[in-house]
């Protein structure tokens, strides 16, 4: 099987850039529908990048789960939500809500907000910033530079591409890019440490999934 090269990451730029212009361009056109099709057409491009580097090969011991995965990425992903609502003042603020159609979320937020955001998205992001670019990045260093200074390297790169990656969705505050980092740079650190993707995929599916529980009771107490 062919190693995850510089090859692999080539591709992942190319995918994300294409992902980020292609769905930019779609976001600006006057339909209803056109934001979540910009969403698709970005996680197509990032998913092509996954694709092609699976296709490959496969790192060894990179899909395995273990029970204390579970453990840990709902532990964690509850704790970047609570520094999360440190660093914004959370506790001085009501709690976030969404439109209602007859005092109740429409079906179209649950199917095309909340899935999305709690899922697909944690899924998609963990799989590109957490597998193809921190593996690729750490795998080009290794012996280079060694393995502390390549995962070190690694990390802020996962970590720095993940913020970059929100930032072209919109206008980042300061507050905003530090929690993206810290939940970035946990994420990569969990993959480093363990070898395995499921325990950055489950504290970030927890990180966004709290967020909605937030929004679906600020939407209740209404």
């Amino acid at each position: 099987m062919r190693p995850w090269d510089v090859t692999v990451l080539a591709v992942a730029l190319i995918g994300v850039g294409l992902g980020v212009v292609g769905g930019g361009l779609l976001a600006r056109a006057p339909l209803p529908w056109a934001p979540f099709a910009s969403t698709l057409v970005l996680w197509a491009g990032m998913l092509a990048a996954v694709v092609f580097a699976f296709a490959r090969s496969r790192p060894a011991g990179l899909l395995k789960a273990r029970p204390i995965d579970l453990l840990w990425g709902v532990g964690l992903g509850l704790a970047l939500r609570l520094l999360q609502g440190w660093l914004s003042g959370a506790d001085a603020s009501a709690f976030p809500s969404a439109p209602t159609l007859d005092g109740s979320l429409p079906t179209s937020w649950w199917l095309t907000e909340a899935l999305p955001a709690g899922l697909i998205a944690p899924l998609v992001e963990e799989f590109f910033f957490r597998t193809v670019v921190l593996v690729v990045v750490f795998q080009l260093l290794r012996r280079p530079v060694g393995s502390v200074a390549a995962g070190l390297t690694a990390l802020l790169v996962s970590a720095g591409g993940f913020v970059l990656l929100h930032g072209a969705a919109g206008a980042l505050t300061l507050t905003d890019g530090i929690q993206l980092c810290a939940v970035g740079g946990t994420c990569a650190m969990l993959v480093l440490l363990t070898g395995r993707i499921w325990t950055a995929v489950l504290t970030h599916v927890v990180y966004n999934l709290s967020y909605l529980v937030l929004v679906v009771v600020g939407t209740t107490l209404a």
